[in-house]
């Protein structure tokens, strides 16, 4: 018989031991490997059973044991430093607390948390992402108050047919069993969020608080009796269900969580955030939640519109349209229309928001970026292409200037790095664990240790892998007769090449296989072998990520190969970990420049690993030609087909000719003195730059203590500086029309221009209905292409000079004449605030109607 309902009963603590649970629902312990020796010391066979996990160690240790620990001295010493560490680490002053004038608090939203694989709530990187966002921000003493929501099925596990095709199965999990607790009003009876739908139907959510570090993150769970099923089912899974449901999603997540986050810190007296910072667009619904309360609160929509927008921060971390929710515009109109109407936000405003090309469409991405007044991608080449595709948005101004930044991506040493590593450099370079500084010192530690330590992890990576080969194929129908053969597959001497992520169609799982006969060569060398350890789940309504999962097990299950090349399933943040700090090399070879970041070759180079990498995401702007390869793109070729031929035979040749003759290539004493040669200058050069912290000091003082200010400077005087920039913003959007650039000439210039020499430009502007204050004009100058068009150009303010009575305005500036060759100059008309962030906020400058004054020339 089943059970009818699941749930954990918790084991009650002796008083003696009642810090052991403060510890335990504390997930710092996940990156804290001292707490983690603690967790094991309870009893060390039911720690490995419960696969490392401290609550399920809890609901399994027997009240005999607790008694005995709680008699043990030495134990309970341990346990009072542990204690101790936790509550210092805790409160004590970090880096933040240094910097004057920040964010008293921010929040941050994301649809999925990676913080560890006993919180089994994330699906991949962006999840992943998001954990080590918070942990680095805990690490750093940052005030971040996070929101997602809690999925009762979390997301699925993977296992293989019989003939290699993806299974999905979605485990239930009991909130009761996972290291969270209840929000609850201080009479003790739980929060409840309440969401309005149509039909006069109502979504409730309970709120649970995991604690990640110094990090308070709420999850909301719909899964409450006050829900009809439907409702009860929104917070089922992460990502599943169709369209309608992924709305009720992100409407919970994203107004829900507004409210969730009110609710928290009235009952605790955390600060209320300054800055909301959007993890992808699913909680973009955020924004227009803080706009109700503030037009409730007698303020009108747009300005509303701009306090929201000052304080709020949005990072995109997709670089294709294809990757962006989009919803029916009907399906957004019953939502925010109609009887389930907010009376202060009309529903044609929202729908305006989220206004693109399509018209029948609502998206998700554009209205995030209007409710923002700081975009950002994940890295320098992903902000490129993002500019490239939200251009729209900014109608009239160049790509390069579309207010959208880069912030690359970084991950979190302490939870991916080898505890081996760690130690190693503990000892050798304290610097480096206590204030990640000194990097330049690893050159000094010794080439044996250093390999020493790889061996160990390769081999760690090799048993694991074979525990999960056995489970796998005995899941497939295998019996252990069969399975002889495990016992040697994949070798700890041998070259390690680690891939794994989700599998999309353009991370291209596939590309390896496009010469099998070649790939086998590889695997089989008879002195140089390679072996492959791959890793992948391909979304379960993508049936053709799943078939490439099949093409890449059936070449791994060929009897000659099996040994060379394994196909792991279920991967994990475990798996993850035991991959990153295992493989020699970790291969990644998208389609560029479909990678808007990736950070697992990050984790790899962290404990030592080389990077095989397509130019695409963090790789393309820190690959320096010795801490890794690159695999050459034929970026200009049309044909798909053709692309892959090209880039997989330039994978074979590197990993031939260069990986693996560098790997076997040792000096007398055994020791790849060449190899590690680049794995230190490879810790040396990228250490520093892919760590979390690095990433997270960014997002602070490039974006969070900047939005806090514009913040602070429009809700003074309860909202006055919002209420008139919002009416400042609307009068020039209204008589932008009658801004003109009439005239244009130059002086100066002569028959031989020369550089070093400038030029003086005078421009007649029609302001029509606005002052000068309201505008700035700019002389644009620089290289010219062969069509006249000014290529990344240089800009110079123009002073006004004389306003006539008929509105006419008369600027001079000087241009100067700072580069040889086609030089070309025009001008153009912005607005101009003190509190615009950027000229092309709002979208609006005035250019001339004709080439006035345009001088294309030869400077000598």
């Amino acid at each position: 018989m089943r059970a009818i309902r699941r749930f954990t009963v918790r084991t009650v603590l002796p008083a003696e031991l009642a810090a052991l649970g403060e510890l335990v629902h504390n997930l710092r312990w996940s990156w804290h490997p001292e707490t983690m020796d603690l967790f094991a010391e309870v009893d060390a066979d039911l720690w490995e059973q419960v696969g490392h996990d401290p609550v399920a160690l809890l609901g399994a240790v027997t009240p005999a044991r607790l008694t005995e620990l709680a008699a043990d001295r030495r134990f309970l010493r341990r346990l009072a430093d542990a204690a101790d560490d936790l509550r210092e680490y805790m409160t004590a002053p970090r880096w933040y607390q240094t910097l004057p004038d920040s964010a008293r608090a921010i929040a941050y939203f994301s649809p999925e948390f990676g913080i560890a694989a006993a919180l089994p709530q994330y699906s991949g990187g962006l999840g992943i992402l998001a954990g080590d966002h918070l942990k680095a921000a805990s690490d750093l003493g940052v005030p971040i108050l996070a929101v997602g929501l809690l999925y009762r099925h979390g997301y699925f596990t993977q296992t293989l047919s019989p003939e290699g095709w993806q299974l999905e199965h979605y485990p239930s999990l009991d909130a009761g069993g996972l290291p969270l607790s209840l929000l609850k009003e201080p009479d003790g009876t739980p929060v409840k969020i309440r969401l309005s739908l149509p039909d006069e139907r109502v979504l409730h959510a309970q709120v649970w608080v995991a604690q990640v570090g110094r990090v308070p993150l709420l999850l909301l769970d719909s899964d409450v009796a006050e829900n009809d099923n439907a409702a009860r089912d929104v917070t089922d899974r992460l990502y599943g269900g169709g369209t309608d449901h992924r709305l009720m999603q992100e409407l919970l997540l994203g107004v829900g969580g507004v409210r969730a986050i009110r609710a928290y810190c009235r009952i605790t007296g955390h600060p209320e955030p300054e800055v909301f910072h959007t993890n992808e667009g699913h909680a973009g619904f955020l924004g227009l939640e803080r706009i109700r309360e503030l037009t409730e609160a007698r303020m009108s929509f747009d300005e509303a519109l701009e306090a929201v927008r000052a304080g709020t921060v949005f990072t995109t971390h997709t670089p294709v349209p294809a990757g962006i929710d989009r919803f029916p515009r009907d399906m957004i109109e019953r939502h925010f229309g109609g009887a389930n109407a907010w009376p202060t936000v009309p529903v044609e405003r929202i729908l305006a928001l989220g206004a693109e090309s399509d018209p029948s469409r609502f998206n998700m991405a554009v209205m995030g970026m209007r409710l923002a007044q700081r975009v950002n991608g994940v890295s320098k080449l992903h902000g490129e292409v993002s500019r490239e595709m939200f251009k729209d948005l900014w109608p009239g101004f160049d790509v390069d200037e579309v207010p959208i930044g880069s912030i690359t991506n970084g991950v979190h040493a302490p939870t991916w790095v080898g505890r081996e590593l760690m130690e190693l450099a503990g000892r050798e370079v304290p610097t480096l664990v206590e204030r990640a500084r000194g990097w330049e010192d690893i050159q000094k530690i010794p080439d044996e240790e250093i390999w020493r330590i790889r061996g160990q992890l390769r081999r760690r990576l090799v048993e694991g892998a074979r525990v999960r080969l056995r489970k796998s194929w005995r899941e497939r129908g295998a019996s252990d007769a069969e399975l002889g053969w495990i016992d040697d597959a994949l070798d700890p001497e041998v070259l390690t090449i680690g891939f794994a992520r989700r599998v999309p169609s353009y991370k291209r799982l596939t590309l390896m296989l496009r010469d099998p006969a070649r790939l086998r060569e590889l695997l089989l060398h008879p002195d140089r072998p390679v072996q492959i350890v791959i890793a992948g789940k391909a979304h379960p309504a993508d049936e053709g990520g799943k078939k490439l999962i099949q093409q890449i097990v059936k070449f791994a299950d060929q009897p000659e190969v099996r040994h060379r090349i394994v196909f792991l399933p279920d991967y994990d943040m475990a798996l993850g970990q035991l991959m990153v700090q295992g493989c020699d090399v970790w291969l990644n070879n998208p389609l560029r420049p479909l990678e808007a970041s990736g950070t697992s070759g990050m984790k790899s180079a962290l404990n030592g690993g080389l990077n095989l990498s397509i130019r695409d995401g963090w790789w393309d702007e820190w690959y320096d030609g010795t801490n890794g390869w690159a695999i050459p793109t034929a970026d200009g070729v049309a044909n798909p087909d053709r692309r892959d031929e090209l880039e997989a035979a330039a994978l074979y040749d590197l990993i031939e000719d260069e990986v693996s003759d560098r790997f076997y290539d040792r000096a007398y004493d055994g020791l790849p003195r060449r190899w590690m040669e680049m794995v230190k200058h490879t810790l040396a050069s990228l250490g520093p730059k892919v760590l979390a912290g690095r990433m997270l000091r960014e997002y602070v003082l490039n974006l969070y203590n900047p939005a806090a200010a514009s913040a602070r400077a429009l809700s003074a005087d309860s909202y006055a500086p919002a209420k008139a920039f919002a009416a400042w913003r609307v009068r020039v959007t209204r008589a932008w029309p009658g801004v003109r650039v009439e005239h244009v000439e130059a002086t100066g210039v002569g028959d031989t221009p020369e550089v070093g020499a400038s030029i003086e430009l005078h421009a007649t502007i029609a302001l029509g209905d606005l002052d000068p204050d309201d505008v700035q004009v700019q002389a644009a100058y620089g290289k010219v292409g062969p069509h006249d068009e000014l290529e990344r150009p240089s800009y110079a303010t123009l002073s006004v000079q004389s306003v006539d009575d008929d509105r006419r305005a008369h600027y001079t500036g000087k241009v100067p004449l700072d580069r040889t060759g086609a030089f070309g100059y025009t001008v153009r008309v912005v607005p101009h605030h003190p509190l615009l962030v950027t000229p092309a906020e709002l979208g609006l400058v005035t250019v001339p109607e004709e080439p006035t004054g345009m001088t294309n020339g030869t400077l000598r």
